[in-house]
């Protein structure tokens, strides 16, 4: 089983920043942090890197069941996604899956939630 859902297409990668995180807010996602890591890549250790960023994304309702059912949980939130250009034009999108990496935590309750925010993340990626 992937660790992570993923879509590879060709595009810019900055309107594809914007894409991602419309696709996000339509299955209800917000955008919690956003780091960029080839300006912090370049600022903290000045080496050059290719355009890479991880969002932060969390769906509220899902994120209060998770932490209901798993206190913990937190250690495991938000939902990262990142956008990479590793070639100029070819991005790639990909996302955590929620069910893999909540096999760790074995708790049903969670396990059928992250089901859930699996599906909502699967549309986000075939919306793009």
């Amino acid at each position: 089983m992937s660790y992570y859902l993923s879509k590879k297409f060709k595009d810019d990668f900055d309107p594809v920043i914007e894409k991602v995180i419309q696709s996000l807010k339509k299955q209800g996602f917000g955008i919690l942090t956003d780091i960029d890591m080839k300006e912090t890549l370049k600022s903290k250790l000045n080496v050059d890197f290719y355009n890479y960023r991880i969002l932060g994304a969390c769906n509220p309702p899902f994120a209060y069941k998770a932490l209901q059912a798993e206190d913990k949980i937190g250690t495991m939130l938000p939902c990262n996604v990142i956008i990479q250009e590793r070639q100029p034009g070819e991005i790639e999108v990909s996302v955590i899956d929620p069910v893999s990496s909540m096999q760790a935590v074995q708790n049903q309750s969670l396990t059928d939630i992250a089901v859930q925010v699996r599906q909502k993340l699967e549309q986000v990626i075939a919306g793009l």
